[in-house]
């Protein structure tokens, strides 16, 4: 074992399509649930660029009452520790879905979706969000963050103040992509970017929340190999989460965790997660000599 849990972003893996992919994870990461049905915006919804992908899904789903009554019960047969992605368009929505999760034994962790670029954002503030699922729920809750904001420390800090146990770091950041004919790629015009161009935003994300405050940091965006993933956690991610290489690599899971504890032992660290120590010291170790040299 790595100490460094591998699970999937939100979205990128339908565990019931692919059930020994959903295994071979530490936890499995649901598609966004929200109280209704929802159909999702219209197609085109996916398309590729250079260095990722676009999507611009909409937070397609079956809606509270199906997820329980007929999804969840498949998902707990996997044996795979269950996170639920939670969404909405209100607090009161958040509420609602995390009270209805809040019994449901076989929901370990709720992720609570507060920055889906694909959708019209909740009035209340990322903090009030959580409050309000907080308030709702005896379960662990991590907040999802965006990476489009100028201080996300500041957002963690508020998060964490109002309940939030931990941070998934980061979702899909907005973008456009054009055809041929010098028109939008995407249905709705823009959808939210992922892939290996998202990584050294997440690296910066990671470390700002990190030094902001002491809760367990899920790091994604754009992890294709194991040394992408030891990155993620030498800034302070505990976990990591696989999003657009599970699309082309199903078995991804087993060798980005084979590579990490490869890349770990090559820097001399019996534990991935000894590389998050050594780089706050020398970050510390750093800082003070600049501070010297400008005495």
């Amino acid at each position: 074992m790595s100490g460094v849990r591998i699970l999937n972003a939100s979205g990128c893996l339908d565990a019931l399509v692919a059930p020994d992919v959903a295994r071979s994870l530490d936890a499995f990461v649901t598609k966004t649930i929200t109280p209704l049905p929802r159909g999702g915006n219209p197609p085109v919804r996916i398309a590729e660029t250079e260095s990722g992908m676009l999507n611009s899904i909409g937070l397609q789903g079956p809606g509270i009452d199906a997820f329980v009554e007929s999804h969840l019960p498949r998902l707990a047969a996997l044996g795979t520790e269950l996170w639920v992605s939670v969404g909405g368009f209100s607090a009161a929505d958040f509420a609602t879905i995390c009270e209805r999760l809040d019994g449901e034994k076989d929901v370990a962790v709720l992720e609570l979706n507060l920055s889906c670029p694909n959708v019209d954002e909740a009035p209340e503030t990322a903090a009030e969000l959580v409050a309000a699922a907080r308030a709702a729920t005896r379960k662990p809750l991590y907040a999802k963050l965006s990476p489009a904001q100028w201080d996300i420390a500041t957002s963690a800090r508020a998060v964490v103040a109002s309940g939030a146990d931990g941070l998934s770091l980061v979702n899909t950041i907005r973008g456009l992509a054009l055809d041929a004919s010098l028109r939008p790629r995407l249905a709705r015009t823009v959808g939210g970017y992922s892939g290996p161009a998202l990584r050294p935003i997440a690296l910066a994300c990671v470390h700002a929340c990190a030094a902001a405050v002491e809760v367990p940091i899920v790091g994604m965006g754009g992890v294709r190999t194991g040394l992408d993933a030891l990155e993620l956690v030498a800034v302070g991610a505990t976990s990591v989460a696989l999003g657009t290489v599970l699309f082309a690599d199903p078995d991804a899971p087993a060798r980005i965790g084979a590579e990490l504890t490869a890349e770990a032992s090559a820097r001399g660290y019996a534990n991935p997660l000894d590389a998050h120590a050594v780089a706050v010291v020398r970050s510390e170790k750093s800082l003070q000599i600049a501070q010297n040299s400008t005495a």
